[in-house]
């Protein structure tokens, strides 16, 4: 009697659609010996026109311009300009989670070009408030927008009252460039400490685990979190009691958050713009610590991941060093 056939092998499934070039490497502001030529060149470059940074900034700019209650108006707190400020961040987060939504994943303008996971956002899942990713990540980024208004009222109040210092281009150019260049990094620092936080033990079971629902994110998922999560985001913004600054680095840094957490979980590398690449959109380092869980919890321009070995860089290898590390924490509990 004839041995039965071996069932053919099915080829292993493809990780990533898309992904930047790897192996990802982090800025070279931390190397050692210190690298000043490369820090410079990676500087000018996340500051491309194409770079979600510099899109934030310019929204900052025209957000303090045309869209901000006068800060005089602030010495008291009323009902009218409170809600001018939360109605104009409710059009914001609309407008750029609710139209990356609609451009990338309902009506697909640009296919699966740039994409990094193909797997749609889950419905029928009991896991998300609705049974539905996109509604819960969608309520649940409404109840953040709420936490992202009172900071801004807050440092508007303090202006207006003089609780912080408030510095003008004219008065202090070199330190008002500065800290543009600064922001980014400080809302790095902010950013892992409290994530990192949040990975720890009650922590994780009771609050950040509502985010890490979403393995597989759209721009909806960026602000969809606990709300004792949503409330501490923003918190940095508290740096400017201690930091003289001007408005337009207090949005620069409401910004980070309110406008780079739904772009950077849009799940795309980039925004395709009359069929041509456009905006640099989709943050892969992230992506990697949403699929893998403990890992590349900072950004890109934090040191910490690379210094406790927490740092994945996209590879297979990669890969191999989560799983190695995750041995040895199970076989030291």
């Amino acid at each position: 009697m004839s041995k039965p056939a071996k069932p053919a092998k099915r080829p292993a499934r493809k990780v990533w659609h898309y992904t930047p070039v790897l192996p990802l490497r982090l800025a070279p502001y931390w190397d050692w010996p210190m690298r000043p030529l490369a820090s410079l060149l990676y500087l000018l470059k996340s500051w491309n026109p194409v770079a979600m940074r510099f899109v934030i900034l310019l929204a900052a700019i025209a957000t303090w311009l045309w869209f901000t209650p006068d800060i005089e108006r602030a010495k008291t707190v009323e009902f009218g300009w409170v809600f001018e400020v939360w109605l104009r961040n409710l059009v914001i987060l609309t407008g750029v989670a609710g139209g990356l939504h609609l451009f990338l994943l309902r009506y697909r303008l640009q296919g699966d070009d740039y994409r990094y996971d193909l797997r749609p956002m889950a419905r029928g899942a009991k896991v998300f408030s609705f049974k539905n990713q996109v509604y819960d990540n969608m309520f649940w980024s409404f109840v953040a927008l709420q936490f992202w208004t009172f900071w801004e009222c807050l440092m508007w109040w303090s202006y207006a009252n003089g609780w912080a210092r408030m510095i003008t281009f004219e008065g202090d150019p070199v330190w008002f460039v500065a800290l543009i260049v600064l922001v980014p990094i400080w809302a790095g620092f902010h950013f892992y400490w409290l994530h990192r936080l949040l990975h720890v033990g009650r922590l994780y079971i009771w609050v950040h685990a509502w985010h890490h629902k979403n393995i597989n994110t759209g721009p909806w998922s960026g602000l969809a979190m606990h709300p004792v999560e949503s409330f501490f985001l923003m918190f940095d913004t508290m740096i400017f009691f201690i930091v003289p600054a001007h408005p337009v680095h207090v949005l620069f840094l409401l910004f980070h958050h309110g406008i780079g957490a739904p772009t950077s979980h849009a799940g795309f590398e980039r925004l395709k713009i009359g069929g041509r690449d456009g905006i640099e959109l989709g943050d892969f380092f992230h992506q990697l610590h949403h699929k893998f869980f403990d890992c590349n919890y900072g950004t890109w321009e934090t040191p910490w991941d690379s210094w406790f070995r927490t740092f994945h860089d996209g590879t297979s290898e990669g890969d191999a060093r989560i799983k190695q590390r995750r041995m040895q924490l199970w076989t030291k509990s």
